[in-house]
């Protein structure tokens, strides 16, 4: 396997990270996303990075798989959860480590930061490949149930 670099995403990573998104919304939930609303949503992240950010796992001068991070501040435990989401690692790159490699490196970056007190993600209730990867990689289901309206659906 060709070695993996794990780096935090720019302005210029946009368009791959939107194509990534749809993909995953596809393939994980048949959801089609709009194309422009998914490159806004993303341009977004970058133009306030109070709304989170993206780290990118590169091999052969290709990106291979990525999450974002967004913010849920706990009064409980006065402390930052960051929330993993839109998690996408290439077909041709799965079972070879790459969500392992990016989910070490947010680990040690939330670990040695004094304001995160944890990390979270959800995932579609029918992914058992990825719920039984977060398994092996020592997260546990917290007991709580997810309700949502939303206000936009693109």
């Amino acid at each position: 396997m060709s070695e993996l670099t794990i780096r935090w995403a720019g302005p210029g990573d946009r368009d791959a990270i939107a194509k990534n998104n749809r993909a995953t919304a596809l393939e994980t939930e048949k959801m089609e996303l709009n194309e422009r609303t998914s490159l806004l949503g993303v341009s977004a992240v970058f133009d306030n990075p109070s709304r989170g950010f993206y780290l990118l796992a590169e091999a052969e001068e290709k990106i291979v798989g990525q999450l974002m991070i967004t913010y849920e501040w706990s009064d409980w435990r006065n402390g930052l959860f960051w929330w993993i989401q839109s998690v996408y690692v290439d077909p041709e790159w799965r079972e070879k480590g790459v969500f392992s490699a990016l989910y070490t490196y947010l680990k040690e970056k939330a670990q040695n930061d004094p304001e995160v007190c944890g990390l979270r993600l959800y995932v579609f209730h029918r992914n058992d490949i990825a719920q039984n990867v977060y398994t092996e990689l020592g997260m546990k289901r917290p007991g709580y149930n997810l309700f949502e309206v939303v206000f936009a659906d693109e």
